[in-house]
């Protein structure tokens, strides 16, 4: 935990790079707290899966305040270095912006660059870093505010907020409980900067890692991971997120909860196995073989025709596998 937010800091000039609701959140905040936003530069809509969830619009937000915006892909064509050098910026503060920002752009304010992330940095640095950390089992989840350098996600950390982990939470909670982070975060942050009271701490690089973005290809479960990684993986899959899924009989079968079996069941992973309570085990483990392991309990399923049912009332009988191919 960081010092609180400094009160009666001078409003900034600033600019904001920032894209769905991250980025949202992000812009009213400064909006609220008074600063100055002179140019907001934001993605275009975007068709990827995980692109149209959590999508409150930046753009729309800046231009009801009348603020000028800017749609782009990247951020390196000479009519947007143009227009921030012209503005004088005390500050710029990114969110959820997709792509590297160069030095000549992150140096060029007064005050740099700071970045608003997702993560308890300098762990989970790049993207989807929620739904990475509930598959790994991380006790807690946060949002990190740094002063951005020539690294993705690396620069020295300002200020940073921690949020535990239950052991049913979905990455929808964490989602959630981590967005409401991201107003008060930002302001002290920024607070700080504009009082002369920061005092940057360095990120301690051998605790960094960095996770690509999600494909649906990730969602694809794999027996051969323990039970309890896959509980995991499907509450980390939770509506809206494209869920956990595997494919049965040539069809993909989209796994909506899940839990770990209490029994130990041996055999192939994958294997349609045997009810427990109110699910269908399925054999899992990398040593399924020895029966000293749980199996995954399914219990609510999604088939392809988007019909959502019991376990036990789509697996009528025993036998046949959930396989990684169709």
């Amino acid at each position: 935990m960081f010092a609180s937010t400094t009160k009666g800091a001078p409003p900034m000039r600033v600019a904001m790079f920032g894209y769905q609701t991250w980025g949202h959140r992000t812009l009213k905040a400064l909006l609220d707290a008074g600063h100055d936003v002179a140019l907001v530069v934001t993605h275009p809509p975007s068709d990827h899966a995980y692109e149209r969830i959590w999508s409150d619009s930046v753009a729309d937000l800046a231009q009801e305040n009348g603020i000028r915006t800017l749609l782009r892909t990247r951020p390196d064509d000479p009519e947007l270095v143009a227009e921030l050098k012209a503005a004088e910026l005390d500050l710029i503060v990114a969110n959820n912006w997709r792509t590297w920002l160069p030095p000549e752009i992150f140096e060029l304010p007064r005050h740099g660059t700071l970045n608003v992330h997702d993560s308890l940095l300098p762990a989970y640095a790049g993207f989807s870093p929620i739904i990475w950390a509930l598959i790994n089992g991380e006790p807690e989840v946060g949002v990190t505010a740094h002063m951005m350098n020539d690294e993705l996600d690396a620069g020295a950390i300002v200020a940073q907020r921690a949020v535990a982990v239950g052991p049913k939470d979905t990455a929808t909670d964490l989602f959630h409980r981590t967005v409401e982070l991201i107003e008060p975060i930002t302001t002290e942050a920024i607070g700080l900067i504009a009082a002369g009271k920061v005092v940057p701490i360095p990120q301690d690089r051998t605790k960094a890692s960095f996770f690509h973005k999600r494909a649906p290809r990730d969602s694809l479960i794999d027996w051969t991971w323990p039970a309890a990684d896959i509980e995991r993986l499907v509450r980390a899959q939770s509506d809206p997120y494209p869920n956990a899924f595997a494919y049965h009989r040539g069809q993909e079968l989209r796994i909506v909860r899940a839990s770990v079996s209490q029994g130990h069941y041996g055999g192939t992973p994958g294997r349609i196995f045997i009810r427990e309570g109110d699910g269908v085990v399925i054999v899992a483990g990398p040593e399924a073989r020895r029966g000293h392991s749980p199996g995954v309990v399914v219990e609510r399923v999604r088939t392809a025709d988007g019909t959502e049912l019991p376990a036990a009332d789509y697996f009528t009988t025993m036998g046949g596998y959930l396989t990684g191919d169709r």
